[in-house]
């Protein structure tokens, strides 16, 4: 089976030739192409890849920075190969482990492997701490029990990873979506080196987008294809309560007493006003799912195989 290889890089000039030396090294025995997504750097990488870049490296230059989620799904659209790997360009990965990963997938009949950190090579307060920290909250909110959501290196079957919907910053929860595409994934240890030139990317500024991510990843996981069923809920117990509230001022009023200052009455009004906007944003919710799948013929299913008798005549 034919390899692809996709690698984001962003200002990584002196990473470069090493890199394809390691790949080189690693993947000589597999059949394969490198495909590089230069992220909108601004040194040489560029001039780096074309000077190094052996013959099987398809190279996209975009015109600006679009973030590492956007690099990955260009280079995923891009690859031909029935299997594709992704990895960091930073060499922090280890390409070597590649075939491993590749062996693992094929004898246990996984769609996807994702890495597995050993041994970080990374600061402790600004990449360990908050990675662990990271890890334990994604796994509690999405019940996807992969221990390091920020390890690249991944290797997917084609149709897998051709159907994630990559955008916006969701890399960091890849093995959510490969669980919403019902794939079957395990994970396992992989290498990982200190970075040698350049500087990370990375850092604790990054933490707020992976909490709104998160609430996104969440909300689609759960609701994506029934979003009424969280708003209709909530706006059902929220418009009851405050009908429930007014019925009982209402009562208190026929009954002799003020209820014009109370701010229980101003509750009320709220609670229901409340709850007849969440329903209506479930409906206009379920319309744009609709919209969304009825404009672009998608199903809302995914048929892995289909197994019937054949008919002899």
């Amino acid at each position: 089976m034919k390899l692809s290889v996709v690698i984001p890089v962003m200002n990584e000039e002196e990473s470069i030739k090493p890199l394809f030396d390691a790949l080189a090294e690693a993947l000589s025995a597999i059949e394969h192409e490198i495909i590089m997504v230069d992220d909108g750097s601004t040194d040489g990488t560029v001039v780096s890849i074309r000077t190094f870049a052996p013959d099987n490296v398809k190279v996209l230059v975009f015109n600006k920075n679009y973030g590492q989620t956007t690099a990955l799904a260009a280079g995923i659209d891009h690859a031909e190969g029935e299997l594709i790997a992704t990895m960091d360009g930073d060499l922090q990965n280890d390409p070597a482990d590649i075939p491993v990963m590749i062996a693992y997938l094929v004898n246990n009949d996984l769609d996807v492997v994702a890495g597995r950190r050993t041994g970080r090579k990374d600061g402790m307060f600004l990449r360990k701490i908050p990675s662990k920290i990271a890890n334990t909250l994604i796994r509690t909110m999405t019940d996807v029990h992969i221990h390091d959501y920020g390890c690249t290196l991944k290797v997917f079957k084609k149709e897998v990873a051709k159907n994630l919907g990559l955008y916006g910053e969701l890399h960091r929860f890849i093995p959510v979506l490969v669980q919403l595409y019902g794939a079957r994934m395990a994970e396992m240890d992989v290498r990982h080196h200190a970075r040698k030139y350049g500087v990370s990317k990375y850092g604790l500024g990054r933490t707020l987008k992976v909490l709104s991510d998160l609430l996104f990843m969440v909300f689609f996981q759960k609701y994506g294809q029934k979003p009424m069923h969280l708003f209709g809920t909530l706006g059902f117990l929220t418009f009851f309560l405050g009908i429930a509230i007014n019925l009982y001022l209402l009562i208190a009023k026929l009954a002799g007493q003020e209820i014009g200052g109370r701010p229980l009455l101003t509750l009320g009004v709220i609670l229901t006003f409340t709850g007849i906007q969440l329903i209506t944003t479930g409906f206009i919710a379920e319309f744009t799912m609709r919209t969304y799948y009825e404009s672009q013929n998608k199903k809302p299913y995914i048929i892995r195989e289909i197994v019937g008798k054949k008919e002899h005549q």
